[in-house]
């Protein structure tokens, strides 16, 4: 345990770690974020709200049994950067590390105790490939770690290419993603009776999570429930 400390030692003085945030230098237990930023961060305490607003985007859209995201994300918010760095910066321990904070809070929560499967939202194989992981499946391994609920990839995926959800309308945004996912024929017999948790980086509209969701009962019937890294304002 010593050499390994020793170890990390020289490997931080040679590469030191700052804080994605702030970019403050961080200590060895420190991750991601320092202490000072990962207590401000703006958390939207949802996961203890029936009825909040996460929730109320899908009303009238789509059911869900529950829905919550870990913190805001305001416009000229310092904690943009985290989401900004995971999907651009090849940073995958920003979401593993962010879905670790995530499920904590579900862990706490009777309505999220009994999900029996974590699914991310995919990505199409040719921006996984671009990009070299998915953010949201690091978001969810970083919830299994917490939870102890499995990751399953192999249920949904993304048949159509589309064009980045940044920017668009609301109107162009559902447009844009309608119909582009489908679940895996023999999954159909394995999701029906059991409660999903979707997992997302950034909630918006929500018309991305909709979708996903049309598609899952469309092939079984399920509960479904939905979690994102981030709420965006």
């Amino acid at each position: 345990m010593k050499l390994g400390s020793l170890f990390s030692d020289f490997v931080n003085l040679i590469y030191p770690n700052s804080c994605e945030v702030c970019g403050t230098l961080l200590s060895l237990r420190e991750r991601v974020m320092c202490i000072s930023c990962r207590y401000k961060l703006p958390r939207t305490g949802y996961w203890l709200q029936k009825g909040n607003p996460v929730e109320q985007i899908f009303w009238g859209r789509a059911p869900v049994a529950n829905a919550c995201a870990l913190f805001f994300m305001g416009k000229g918010s310092p904690y943009r950067k985290l989401l900004h760095r995971l999907k651009y910066s090849n940073k995958p321990h920003i979401g593993v590390a962010l879905g670790q904070l995530l499920g904590n809070e579900l862990a706490k929560v009777d309505a999220y105790g009994d999900v029996d499967f974590i699914i991310p939202i995919p990505l199409h194989i040719k921006r996984e490939r671009k990009r070299g992981y998915n953010q949201s499946e690091k978001i969810a391994d970083g919830i299994a770690q917490s939870t102890g609920k499995p990751v399953r990839t192999d249920l949904v995926f993304r048949q159509l290419y589309n064009e980045t959800q940044t920017k668009k309308t609301r109107e162009e945004r559902w447009s844009n993603v309608s119909g582009i996912f489908a679940v895996r024929p023999k999954a159909a017999e394995l999701l029906a009776g059991k409660h999903v948790l979707l997992v997302d980086d950034v909630l918006t509209t929500g018309s991305t999570i909709e979708a996903c969701i049309t598609a899952l009962l469309s092939a079984a019937s399920c509960r479904i429930s939905v979690a994102t890294a981030a709420m965006a304002k």
